[in-house]
């Protein structure tokens, strides 16, 4: 016995269990209705049968003075500390025949549906979305987490959809007209730890953790038992099967430290859903590339990327940028032909100890790039974008580089707008629990140069504050239609040109030219070469002569030629 949450019987009845290995009786609660002792099996999981409908309001009584949500709760009523509630899973859905788009084609919009306004506000963005060119759009974090607004990495009830966002039938139909659309939709999840406001697990489960695994949230996640496994595994086959989501991307999976959780999940979920494009993406910060050999997940974020071109975007080299500040036109050619850059040298920022594996011999769509995401922009103190951090030319030449390389692009919303909007780190803590989140985003800045001071450090924002998270939804800046022409002009370049020949496109060679000018060639499936320079120096040299045709062009600092 395994499975998680409540299954429908006959007649309007339902079947509960919980796993609460740590306690002798538990009792099922039925709101308005009768309390039923619940039968402990001997491993540990508690089950009970009761009249529940669709709609029913229900808890677990662990003692006189504790109620707990089900954790596999599937939409809740009055947040992660209320009633669980029965839900009807069955959906009209107006697409039924889509069955995704294949990886080559991805580009990624990610968005944060609680800044667009819920599951309704980002489904009525989803015909500009179309309109620019993306092809896929990536949800942040929808669980439910305490307060009614949160990044989503603070979730405790992974299979219940956030009430401030909207319900399940809501959510499916944001998935449905995506796809009506061409849009395929990416959920983001987080099976490395929970949240601290509503996280009941260790009330009545200890061994869902590993006490003696130390991670930055607590004791690791026990992916190695077989109930917490299921837990994890049902959750993504839910928002896969169930929501009909075209695939998940798995957050710092670094930090869950188990790679046979990881290859084992992969094979159920493409065993459970073969006749679909179902794409897996890995965000793993150890750049560990055994997990993209042989296709099982489709790519892995790549930082890399985005901390290189950050550097030569800015000059920035505080913290983690510290990395990529030596030689960074050489770093940026191993990372365009290569993939990853680290690939096990010394990392300055952790210490000195190696980092990352080998990765030139995969494809390069097995690595998804940005310029921004949620992490790049967020976690910066003030939220800057790099419409406010570096020139607009600057900007553009790392857009097209971005858009027309053959790795996978990940946007961020506003990018298409030029805007100018911060996208603040934000929650809904309160009490104790405010205070702690508050002065720690403080000092955690305190490694960089502009924040040394504490008096600095009373600038950054609130993450609890209302105006904090009202501050980070996505405004159009002054140029939104000259930036929108852009990314509308090379996506379709893109769509065009150079999708049709990516599927196993890998790097031939590149080369630093200068201290911010780098020249970067690819084999593309049909044998045809992509050749692209740029060059993000104060002063750029005029771009050479290539054989073939010029795709584009920003001024001196890029071109891209296609050899067919």
């Amino acid at each position: 016995m395994s499975a998680w949450g409540p299954t429908p019987t006959e007649g309007g009845r339902a079947a509960f269990r919980l796993w609460a290995p740590d306690r002798d009786s538990v009792t099922l609660e039925i709101d308005g209705g009768d309390a039923t002792p619940m039968q402990r099996h001997d491993d540990g999981w508690f089950t009970a049968e009761a009249q529940a409908p669709a709609g029913t309001r229900y808890r677990f009584r662990l003692d006189p003075d504790l109620a707990v949500p089900d954790p596999a709760s599937r939409l809740q009523d009055g947040g992660v500390h209320g009633w669980s509630v029965v839900v009807d899973r069955a959906h009209d859905w107006q697409h039924p025949d889509w069955r995704g788009r294949p990886w080559a084609e991805t580009v990624v919009m990610e968005l944060h549906a609680g800044v667009l306004g819920g599951f309704a506000g980002v489904m009525e963005r989803l015909p500009e979305f179309a309109a620019l060119g993306i092809s896929a759009i990536q949800l942040m974090p929808v669980n439910a987490f305490g307060g009614t607004r949160n990044w989503g990495y603070d979730g405790v009830l992974p299979y219940a959809p956030a009430e401030a966002y909207g319900t399940p039938a809501e959510l499916k139909a944001l998935v449905d007209a995506a796809h009506g659309h061409g849009l395929s939709v990416f959920l983001d999840v987080v099976y490395n730890h929970f949240g601290p406001d509503g996280n009941h697990l260790g009330a009545y489960a200890g061994a869902f953790f590993h006490q003696d695994v130390d991670t930055p949230w607590g004791g690791a996640v026990a992916v190695d038992a077989d109930p917490v496994h299921r837990f994890f595994v049902d959750n993504a086959l839910m928002w896969l099967d169930e929501y009909r989501f075209d695939g998940l991307r798995f957050d710092a999976v670094h930090a869950i430290a188990n790679d046979a959780f990881l290859d084992r999940m992969a094979r159920e979920i493409r065993a459970a859903l073969p006749d679909r494009h179902v794409h897996l993406v890995l965000e793993n910060e150890n750049n560990d590339t055994n997990r993209l050999a042989d296709g099982v997940y489709d790519a892995q974020w790549n930082d890399d990327f985005h901390n290189v071109l950050h550097v030569l975007l800015t000059g920035e080299t505080s913290a983690y940028y510290s990395d990529f500040a030596d030689k960074p036109a050489q770093r940026l050619a191993r990372c365009l032909h290569q993939g990853f850059i680290y690939q096990g040298e010394g990392s300055p920022n952790h210490d000195g100890k190696p980092r990352g594996k080998p990765s030139g011999h995969l494809p390069a769509t097995r690595f998804v790039s940005f310029l921004q995401n949620h992490d790049q922009i967020g976690n910066r103190a003030m939220g800057e974008r790099l419409t406010l951090l570096t020139s607009p030319d600057k900007l553009r030449a790392a857009t097209a580089l971005l858009l027309l390389c053959p790795q996978i692009p990940l946007l961020f919303m506003g990018d298409e707008t030029g805007s100018e909007a911060p996208f603040l780190f934000f929650t809904d803590f309160h009490d104790e629990l405010a205070d702690a989140v508050r002065e720690g985003r403080r000092k955690e800045f305190a490694k960089f140069d502009a924040f040394a001071d504490p008096e600095a450090r009373k600038r950054i924002p609130d993450p609890n504050a209302q105006d904090t998270f009202r501050r980070s939804a996505p405004t159009p800046g002054p140029d939104a239609g000259t930036w929108r022409d852009l990314y509308t002009r090379l996506l379709a370049l893109r769509r065009d040109r150079i999708v049709p020949r990516l599927s196993g496109a890998k790097g031939i060679a590149a080369q630093a030219l200068g201290d911010a000018r780098v020249e970067a060639e690819w084999r593309l499936a049909d044998g045809a070469t992509l050749t692209i320079v740029i060059d993000l120096a104060d002063t750029p040299e005029p771009l050479p002569d290539h054989p073939g045709e010029r795709l584009h062009a920003e001024g001196n600092r890029f071109g891209a030629w296609l050899n067919a």
